[in-house]
């Protein structure tokens, strides 16, 4: 019978590839600092890599900040689609469970507000940045608003937009003054703008 491997001992732990560990400073440092704050030399020492390999993955900041922008993404687009999922198979359900994801996202430690708002907030509207920045925010929004169609919506479009800027607001306020309550404020918000879309006229 063969062996198990053995689990890495301190002294032979698996190293990430390089183009990971510059991800994951740059993610920890742009959320905490800002984006402009942190600059490459910095994100160079702490990651541990040579320059020469920094700019190899990201042969300018930002296609780095557009990476960092892209992993933002995929974070908080799985939790609008997990907080959604478990609030049943309703759409009309779901179009106001999503907003679970914003409570859970206010709780975290460290939290500092929305990604996105805080990178457009630090860049010039017209740059790639701010294009991604505007990709994702439409993507949630199309999100929302297949959801609002499938649940029956009167005007799908418009709900979608108030849902998602009341998101917006929701984290937004979660970052100004950390107070427990805007979550359960925006959820309740929510629940009466789906309720009064869905109702007949």
């Amino acid at each position: 019978m063969t062996e198990a491997p053995a689990s890495p001992t301190p002294h032979h732990r698996p190293i990430r590839p390089a183009r990971e560990r510059i991800l994951a400073t740059a993610f920890r440092l742009f959320y905490a600092q800002g984006i402009r704050a942190v600059g490459v030399d910095r994100i160079i020492a702490e990651s541990g890599v040579a320059k020469a390999t920094f700019y190899h993955h990201f042969p300018a900041k930002d296609d780095l900040v557009i990476a960092y922008l892209d992993e933002v993404d995929e974070t908080w687009t799985g939790q609008l689609l997990a907080a959604a999922e478990a609030a049943g198979p309703r759409p009309g359900d779901q179009l106001v469970g999503m907003f679970d994801a914003l409570a859970n996202a206010c709780r975290r430690e460290g939290y500092r507000g929305c990604g996105f708002i805080n990178a457009a907030a630090e860049n010039t509207p017209g740059t790639p940045v701010h294009d991604r920045i505007l990709a994702h925010k439409d993507a949630v929004r199309a999100w929302v608003r297949s959801l609002a169609e499938t649940a029956g919506a009167r005007e799908p479009g418009s709900l979608a937009r108030m849902l998602t800027l009341l998101l917006d607001g929701g984290l937004a306020s979660g970052s100004v003054d950390a107070r427990p309550d805007a979550p359960l404020a925006a959820k309740a918000a929510a629940r009466s703008l789906v309720d009064a879309a869905l109702t007949p006229a």
